[in-house]
């Protein structure tokens, strides 16, 4: 029996994608997973999916990998890197673990060189980079505590405060005060507000609301397709900002694209976003 080299996760606030390689560099077995982010789930609950992961891919306690490498949503501070170390390593006695945050993932997944930035947008948004010389660099990415905002839940959530006020008059009229709450099966904005609020609807449920933003922008609404540039734009800022701070503006690094909200097909978005990053890192 082959003993495996290393174990690798992409850990999202999502999902949770993990793959055990042999040393020559086979693949020996992959699942994809419900998160295991702690901030998502708790620690408790993130190591017993771990747990259920590492017996789904036939790992012998007794002949561990090697490394593990898990590249997790929520390692945002060393505080946290410590917690899902000592965690993640009582499920892999004997194996060198390495804790690191999820958007070093993207990075070298999409990387052809060992530098380059990245960007994420998925419930969420974050970026790193590292420099020519090995630098790395990113955000805290913990919300609008850190000055962030984007992703599915930032889109959601502008969607729903626009048809809301398109609705009570505080803002312009706007085909999102009759796609938002449909998408939820509902009726008007504010039901969607109450729902928010009595707690029948979760943040998770608020980000999914972005495709119905993207698709009112494509229809030509004029407020949703502010929304969808506004995150551009924002993204654009932050692959800007790496590029300052890691020395990259004159480099030409290559900038990787991940999370569920690039895989929109709006064509305006795309644009938008490409030419930006090009007028801020020729």
């Amino acid at each position: 029996m082959t003993t495996p080299a290393v174990l690798a996760v992409d850990g999202g606030n999502s999902k949770a994608d993990v793959a055990l390689v042999a040393d020559d560099g086979r693949l020996l077995g992959a699942v994809r997973s419900p998160t295991i982010s702690h901030q998502a789930i708790g620690i408790e609950a993130a190591t017993r999916r771990l747990a259920a992961i590492l017996r789904d891919l036939g790992v012998d306690r007794s002949r561990p990998p090697a490394t593990a490498v898990f590249c997790v949503a929520g390692a945002d501070y060393p505080a946290d890197v410590g917690l899902l170390s000592r965690a993640f390593g009582r499920t892999l006695p004997g194996t060198t673990v390495h804790v690191l945050n999820d958007t070093f993932a993207a990075l070298r997944a999409g990387t052809s060189r060992p530098w380059g930035i990245a960007l994420i947008c998925g419930q969420g948004v974050n970026g790193a980079a590292v420099s020519r010389r090995g630098r790395a660099v990113r955000f805290a990415g913990v919300g609008d505590i850190a000055g962030d905002w984007g992703g599915g839940g930032g889109v959601g959530m502008a969607g729903l405060a626009a048809a809301v006020r398109g609705r009570d008059g505080r803002g312009p009229r706007t085909a999102l005060e009759r796609s938002i709450p449909e998408a939820v099966g509902l009726t008007r904005p504010d039901a969607v507000t109450h729902a928010y609020y009595v707690g029948r609807l979760d943040q998770a449920r608020i980000g999914e609301l972005a495709p119905t933003v993207f698709a009112t922008a494509a229809s030509g609404d004029a407020v949703a397709r502010a929304i969808v540039d506004r995150l551009a734009d924002a993204l654009v800022t932050m692959a800007a900002a790496l590029a300052r701070r890691a020395g990259l503006v004159r480099a030409e690094p290559e900038v990787v694209l991940a999370g569920g909200v690039f895989r929109t097909d709006d064509a305006g978005f795309h644009a938008r976003l490409a030419a930006g990053v090009d007028r801020a890192i020729p």
